[in-house]
């Protein structure tokens, strides 16, 4: 299958690269603001793509509001998430090489999409997000992480994501396999702050030292 077309990247060129960060951006932002993370989180071994939602939304409600609501762009925007990742299994990088990152609307459905998924990716990680729904459910998500990293972050006054959501998303994923870490910071505002970016360089070190050796430095387990 591939990749979707509206997606841009940075980082690593793919024959080369040990390993995928799939960046998926917020409400009414850009692919291109997300790649500017690129450079935050600094781990040149990987390649970094981001898909563009069409009109800059995934879903046009709340990750609160009933999922048919969100109906059918939520499906849609899960599914080229699942184009993206089909594509770069295609050419050779295993779940394992693979990492799942957003902000926000794009956090949500990144965490989202991985734990209807679950399997042992490089690493899953929400900035300011929550699993999506008025009600969490846990038969909705299949699979086993098998010990994925993951990684939310949030304030614990975040206009749009309620404290409780990220908690409750955390031990979700940990249900399912995660080793996860949450990390709530007091009156922070909806953003991405320094020690989210460095908990998340780490993971994505983590994914690139691991890599096999060899030219190229991807392969499929």
């Amino acid at each position: 299958m591939s990749a979707p077309s509206s997606v841009r990247a940075a980082g690593a060129p793919l024959q080369r690269a040990s390993g995928a960060v799939i960046l998926l951006h917020g409400r009414g932002a850009t692919a291109e603001s997300m790649l500017s993370l690129a450079d935050a989180l600094a781990v040149p071994g990987l390649a970094y793509l981001a898909p563009q939602a069409p009109g800059h939304t995934w879903y046009p409600y709340s990750f609160l509001a009933p999922i048919g609501d969100n109906e059918p762009s939520l499906s849609r925007s899960l599914a080229t998430v699942g184009q993206l990742v089909e594509a770069l299994q295609a050419q050779g990088f295993s779940s394992q090489r693979l990492v799942l990152l957003g902000f926000s609307q794009g956090g949500c459905l990144a965490l989202e999409y991985a734990a209807r998924r679950a399997q042992r990716f490089g690493a899953v990680i929400g900035f300011s997000a929550g699993l999506i729904g008025p009600a969490l459910v846990p038969a909705t998500y299949s699979g086993a992480f098998a010990g994925t990293p993951a990684l939310l972050g949030c304030s614990d006054i975040d206009p749009h994501i309620p404290l409780a959501r990220v908690h409750e998303s955390g031990r979700v994923l940990r249900g399912i396999g995660a080793e996860v870490d949450v990390r709530i910071y007091p009156g922070m505002g909806h953003t991405i702050n320094e020690d989210e970016i460095g908990r998340a360089r780490a993971l994505l070190a983590r994914v690139d030292e691991d890599a096999p050796s060899g030219s190229p430095r991807r392969r499929a387990d």
